[in-house]
Formats: structure tokens, C-alpha cells, sequence
């Protein structure tokens, strides 16, 4: 990455705190003692009428919780979007044909196992198909059901409808009330809000871009602010799910079904631009049109701060983090340059205390530039601040860490050639292994 992107995409990230005055703290991780969760309900490739269920503690590395964790009673299960309630009860909704007028719901006391609640009819003259349902609790408590329905045999004419529960139960629905605003074919709608606007993502249908429109009410108008090419995710790209990161931005994944790959993206200024995209390690091109779930769990990993410790390499566990950006050997002979090189005081995270910052024995800290680490000082801006943040992630052993940099979400330290790098995350055991690091006595 050049140095010119670095800071753009930086300062993009400095921006965040009034780019999205509504959420930020909540999307903060979480303190010690509990961890963020993000939980992945998704159809395959190979089965449209099963669901499984894939979790995360960072939205970028899924693991498989269950397979086949929901089949319903008849019919399919495309498009599955989940929720979880006040009351602890998640919930299900889901397409359940490519031809109808019904959506599917599901409950579940664990995410797990899943109990089908039933189908729900929608009253809508002449409707042909009803696809993507997305759930969206609003603000006001209200909880809704976003839904492309369309009157047409040939699917020609699909717009978002709006349906509200009636009851605490969610098994009575209002009737459906269309987006206004949002017209000429779109289908996948997914609406988030926050600050006091609503913000829609929707597959144009004809010209098969994803865009953005927004509103300050969830039924609009719906004003466009994205069309075309807008964010770079190109076209012949649907089903938008977006979450809020640990840092407070936003990440959108997306299904680019005509190359049968899924990527995300990030955003830190209200959704308007988005950084490159990255192809969804380990799922793409297996999981399908899903949404995400982000909640806050006991447990996690972390560190302990204020108080020096050294980072020993998982998988050669003679090597060390050290300050100079490599993994040396260091054991009893070594020098005490070594030994305190390789020694860092823990620190609550320069970008968020719930976080981690490595501080060296001169007072300078570990930050990465352009994707190396390496000390600098602290100069108080906000970019040192969040290349100098790394939130801690459970390793590939147990009682092990991973770093995840702050700013660059998917991005971990791991060493390579014994140098240490920023890398996005790889499903495979190599990379896990490689960022993974046991906490232990310090050195110097």
C-alpha cells in the first residue's frame, strides 16, 4: 500500500467519530471479560433448503457452528436474515420459494437450533414473487420486515415493501407498504440507520449495481445518493448485508453470484465511500445471500495491561516479537538488547482501552505503515493512534492472542520469513499459526 492510501484511508478513519455521531459506542469492542460475536445465517451453493450457521469474533474469519442448522418443514430457505430480541430469542425470516407470496420464520433459544414458527401470507393483489426479507428493528422499538415483492411473472417489476409486527410474537404483520421512493426494479433492500437517517442498499435489477439511497423516516422518500459504479464494487453483485465493526465503522458483504464469489467492504464516513474489496476468507463462493448478527458474549481474549510482557511465537516458540519488526530467537545467552527488544509494556489501545497498544522500553510504540511494523513515537494524532491499536482475538492455541490492527479490520500481525506484517486473514492453519502469539514473562 502506498503512503498516500495509508493516510487517506487513515483519515477516512479519523473522521469516523462525526462521520457516524450515532452508534459509534456501542460498536467500541467490548471490555475484558466479554468479546464481540457476529453470527452468519447463510443458504450454499449446494442446498437451497437447508441453512447453516458460521460465526466470527472479527467479521472476517468464519468458522462453521452448524451445518444444516434449520430445514424447514417445506419448501426453500434463500435469503436468511436473523435477529436476536430483548428477551434473549433469536429469530428467522427467510425466502421460502423463487415463485409465492410468503416469507418464513424460525426461532431459535441458542442461534443453533432453530423451531419453525411459520409462514406468513403476504396480502398483496396479484403478487408473483417474495424474495430477500431482511429484518429491521427500528429505533422506535418497532420491528420490520423489509421484503422485495413483485406482481410480475417475470420479475420484472420487484420493489421494497415495508411490513411491521403486530404483535410481540412476530407472527401478525401489517400490510405491506412500499419504500417510497425506491422504484424501477430493485430487489436485496437492506436498511440501517443511524444519526437520525436511514440508509437503504439495494440491487438496481436492470443495470445490476448496488445502491444507496436515504431517508429520514423508514418508509421514506427515499432519496438516491449511489448509483452506477459508486462505491466500486462493480456489477452483477447482490444480496447487501451491513454490520458495525468494533471500531465503528460499517462493513457490507455482498454476493457477487456471476463470478460465484462474496467479498465485504468497509466504510467510515457514513456509508459514502467504502475501501477496496476483499474477497470473504474461506466462505466465498460457498456461503450465499446472508445476513450477520453482531452481539456482545462473555469471554474473548485479552492481555494484561500495564505490565511488561513478551509475545512468543505459537509455532516456534524459541522466537519473539521484537521491536525492530522481526521474530529473533531469544533465550537465556541473548543479549540484554535482545531481551529488552523483545519486551513490550501492554497498554490500553491509543484508539480504544479496550484494546491493546505494545509500548517499547524508550517509550515509542509498535504502529504498522504501510502494513510493516515498526516504533515510532506517539505524535497524538488519530492515525498513529489507530496504527498503534491492535484488539486481541483468540489464537490457534489455546491461552494464545491474535492482534487484529484497529484500523484496518482483517488485518492481523504475523510474522513471515521471521519479519513481522500486517496481513489480511487467511483461512488457512499456516496463517492462524503464524499470527498467533502466547503472552508470557517478559524478557527484559
Amino acid at each position: 500500500m502506498s503512503e498516500f492510501r495509508h493516510l487517506a484511508v487513515a483519515a477516512a478513519l479519523a473522521l469516523a467519530g462525526s462521520a457516524l455521531p450515532a452508534g459509534a459506542a456501542e460498536a467500541a469492542a467490548p471490555p475484558a471479560g466479554s468479546a464481540t460475536r457476529y453470527t452468519m445465517a447463510a443458504f450454499t451453493n449446494s442446498s437451497e433448503s437447508n441453512m447453516n450457521v458460521y460465526e466470527s469474533p472479527d467479521a472476517t474469519g468464519y468458522r462453521t457452528v452448524k451445518s444444516s442448522a434449520y430445514v424447514p418443514p417445506s419448501g426453500l430457505i434463500r435469503d436468511p436474515s436473523v435477529i436476536k430480541r430483548t428477551d434473549g430469542t433469536y429469530y428467522l425470516t427467510y425466502t421460502t420459494g423463487w415463485s409465492g407470496n410468503t416469507i418464513g420464520f424460525a426461532t431459535s433459544a441458542d442461534r443453533v437450533n432453530w423451531t419453525f414458527l411459520g409462514n406468513h401470507t403476504i396480502p398483496l393483489a396479484g403478487l408473483q414473487r417474495t424474495w430477500a426479507p431482511e429484518w429491521h428493528v427500528d429505533s422506535d422499538g418497532s420491528v420490520n420486515v423489509v421484503v422485495s415483492l413483485s406482481t410480475s411473472a417475470s420479475g420484472a417489476d420487484f420493489l421494497p415493501y415495508r411490513l411491521t409486527a403486530t404483535n410481540a410474537a412476530l407472527t401478525g404483520w401489517s400490510s405491506p407498504t412500499p419504500l417510497a421512493g425506491i422504484t424501477g426494479n430493485h430487489i436485496d433492500t437492506f436498511v440501517v440507520k443511524f444519526g437520525s437517517t436511514y440508509h437503504a442498499i439495494t440491487k438496481n435489477e436492470t443495470t445490476k449495481y448496488l445502491e444507496h439511497a436515504t431517508a429520514s423516516s423508514l418508509g421514506g422518500p427515499y432519496t438516491f445518493t449511489g448509483t452506477g459504479n459508486w462505491a466500486g464494487w462493480g456489477n452483477w453483485v447482490e444480496g447487501p448485508a451491513l454490520v458495525k465493526l468494533d471500531n465503528g465503522g460499517w462493513r457490507i458483504y455482498y454476493d457477487a453470484y456471476s463470478a460465484h464469489k462474496y467479498y465485504y467492504s468497509d466504510s467510515y464516513d457514513g456509508l459514502a465511500t467504502w475501501t477496496a474489496p476483499t474477497e470473504l476468507p474461506g466462505l466465498s463462493g460457498v456461503a450465499r445471500h446472508f445476513t450477520v448478527l453482531r452481539e456482545t458474549v462473555s469471554g474473548g481474549a485479552t492481555l494484561p495491561v500495564n505490565t511488561a510482557r513478551s509475545l512468543r511465537s505459537v509455532n516456534y516458540p524459541g522466537r519473539y516479537v521484537s521491536s525492530d519488526g522481526t521474530l529473533p530467537t531469544v533465550d537465556a545467552s541473548s543479549s540484554a538488547a535482545a531481551k529488552q527488544a523483545a519486551t513490550f509494556t501492554v497498554v490500553p489501545g491509543l484508539a480504544d482501552p479496550n484494546c491493546y497498544s505494545l509500548r517499547a522500553a524508550d517509550g515509542r510504540y509498535l504502529r504498522h505503515w504501510d502494513f510493516v511494523p515498526r516504533l515510532d513515537a506517539d505524535d497524538s494524532s488519530a492515525v498513529f493512534k489507530g496504527d498503534a491499536t491492535y484488539c486481541a482475538r483468540p489464537g490457534s492455541a489455546a491461552g494464545s492472542v491474535s492482534l487484529e490492527s484497529y484500523n484496518y479490520p482483517g488485518r492481523y500481525l504475523r510474522h513471515y520469513d521471521y519479519k513481522l506484517r500486517l496481513d489480511v486473514y487467511q483461512d488457512n492453519d499456516t496463517f492462524r499459526a503464524d499470527s498467533s502469539f502466547q503472552d508470557v514473562n517478559p524478557w527484559g
